[in-house]
């Protein structure tokens, strides 16, 4: 593949040109994609036409540039949260139905939580958790339930590279969540990113007992009943494992011990 005199080669600009959308935003500017994709606007302007005569991305006259159709088509015929958020959707729909709120499914990606589901109804509390949005471990109830049901190597490799940008969380208090999380079967955030919200999550556990997703649960401060939510989290988990190990190719679910 040709490089750029930069060095990065094409498939690079092209993953940065589609990954230049922010979340939330569905139309840039031409000039605006160049930038936050940090290309040169002939060249962006090169790439966006190609990728839209393939329908990956749409252009208009007004110099508009939208992620196209066909992008979504191929991400969801065969992506393994498909089969995920399949087997994950009957159990979250009943743990809303009793909470009336917020319930997330995420797994691990990185140093972060990606969201693949999430259910709300109105009158929820706020919840930052977006669907194919990411958390940072340290600060998400999600991310704490799947680090700490990961190999130890990953664990030692995570707190390794540690720093939290906001300097409130040390290596110490973080390994020490950690711990909690692996002894408790569930992890909990309270007023971490909302002040008025708790966030509990529990493991989705392969046969090795490695997390391959968390469901979680968003709730208010003050309604907190762990008695209650944490055994119907853990039901729902085992339920969702069970769901994944009846589907075909669910081999590609898996704790992060091969990364």
């Amino acid at each position: 593949m040709a490089n750029s005199v930069s060095g990065d080669s094409v498939v690079d600009r092209v993953v940065r040109v589609i990954a230049a959308f922010p979340a939330g935003a569905t139309v840039l500017q031409l000039s605006e994609l160049a930038e936050r994709a940090d290309l040169p606007l002939t060249t962006a302007h090169r790439l966006v036409r190609q990728l839209a005569a393939h329908g990956l991305l749409e252009t208009s006259p007004g110099g508009s540039v939208r992620l196209g159709l066909r992008l979504w088509e191929l991400v969801n015929r065969n992506s393994p949260t498909l089969a995920l958020r399949q087997a994950a959707m009957p159990f979250m729909e009943d743990i809303q139905h009793v909470l009336n709120q917020n319930v997330n499914l995420a797994v691990l990606e990185g140093w972060e939580a990606l969201f693949v589901e999430r259910l709300s109804r109105r009158g929820s509390v706020a919840n930052r958790a977006q669907i194919a949005g990411r958390l940072a471990v340290h600060i998400s109830s999600a991310g704490l339930a799947l680090m700490s049901h990961q190999p130890q190597s990953v664990q030692a490799k995570y707190l390794g590279q540690f720093h939290d940008p906001a300097g409130k969380v040390t290596v110490e208090n973080l390994r020490a969540l950690l711990a909690e999380a692996s002894r408790l079967g569930y992890a909990q955030l309270a007023g971490v990113i909302d002040p008025e919200t708790w966030g509990i999550a529990v493991p989705v556990l392969d046969g090795k007992k490695g997390a391959v997703a968390a469901l979680g649960v968003v709730v208010p401060l003050k309604e907190v009943r762990l008695q209650a939510l944490v055994p119907a989290l853990q039901t729902a988990a085992r339920g969702i494992a069970r769901r994944l190990g009846d589907v075909e190719g669910t081999n590609v679910f898996h704790s992060m011990e091969s990364a």
